[in-house]
């Protein structure tokens, strides 16, 4: 079993025929992802030649859609025009919506968010590196070959950190890992995650990995508290981080005491999470608990 994605998934890219989209795309086809299509309006009617497929271009995404039954966009589209990237795939309704474009104004990630509810469409993303689930498809920049189908499932505001955890743990294996984001504003959050996991017969354990900012952490500990049943181990980056500075994703501001690490794995310990002070301490701790 896995969240969100899984090896029927059928994916289009939004801005496959520039640079990044072009490169990643290649590689998700590699990973065994079935990608269905392009969409880029200027270029409707071509064709893009990749090892192994010859993907169509489509003028939009519910043109996409129809001709293929793509349920997962994965977008590539720069920030300026992204908001209409999204907006447009939630107005085609499809299903998931997985946005890897770093740098969109929070004005431009709320209204798409807001166009968003009520609707089909689940928005992962902002600036993320998407999610997999190993061995069935692979939706955004993950690399596919550190890790294998397992039971674990794992949520990150953190790619990099996300990248790790997957290695460490990659003799066990994971259901689902799923790149959040570390924007203010983002369209899946930790909760959201979380409760896809504890509803999944099949993810046995729980790896959440926050960061300084903000108050998604202490808001996915009272969650765990109510909701979670598997054991969950946390990791919260930024323990060093000086207090009233921004530091790097746009959502790692900390005022006082308030968005610290310290404050977060207090919360999390509180709620019966087992907080690493490393992503290497977090993977041992995660070893003991599912016997690997």
């Amino acid at each position: 079993m896995s969240i969100f994605l899984n090896e029927n998934s059928k994916v289009i890219v939004q801005g496959m025929t520039g640079s990044e989209g072009r490169k990643h795309t290649q590689r998700m086809l590699a990973s065994g992802t079935a990608i269905v299509g392009g969409v880029n309006p200027r270029k409707a009617g071509e064709t893009v030649d990749f090892e192994g497929a010859n993907v169509p271009v489509f003028g939009s995404v519910a043109d996409a859609m129809k001709e293929t039954g793509a349920d997962v966009s994965v977008i590539f589209v720069p920030p300026p025009f992204a908001k209409a990237a999204v907006i447009e795939a939630v107005d085609a309704q499809i299903g998931l919506a997985v946005v890897i474009t770093e740098g969109i104004p929070v004005h431009d990630s709320t209204y798409a968010w807001a166009h968003a509810q009520g609707g089909t469409t689940r928005i992962i993303g902002p600036n993320c590196p998407g999610l997999i689930s190993p061995g069935k498809s692979n939706a955004g920049i993950i690399p596919a070959d550190i890790t294998q189908s397992g039971t674990i499932g794992l949520v990150s505001k953190s790619g990099t950190l996300t990248y790790q955890m997957m290695y460490e743990l990659r003799d066990i294996g994971f259901s689902t890992a799923v790149g959040i984001g570390g924007d203010p504003v983002v369209g899946t959050t930790h909760i959201d995650c979380l409760q896809a996991f504890q509803d999944d017969p099949e993810t046995e354990a729980i790896v959440m990995i926050g960061e300084i900012g903000g108050d998604a952490e202490e808001r996915a500990a009272d969650f765990i508290k109510a909701n979670v049943t598997k054991p969950v181990v946390g990791y919260v980056a930024g323990f060093t981080a000086p207090e009233g500075k921004t530091m790097g994703h746009a959502g790692a501001i900390v005022s006082g005491s308030a968005g610290t690490a310290a404050a977060k794995q207090e919360a999390l310990e509180a709620a019966g999470v087992r907080v690493g002070k490393t992503p290497s301490e977090s993977a041992r701790i995660m070893r003991e608990i599912v016997g690997g």
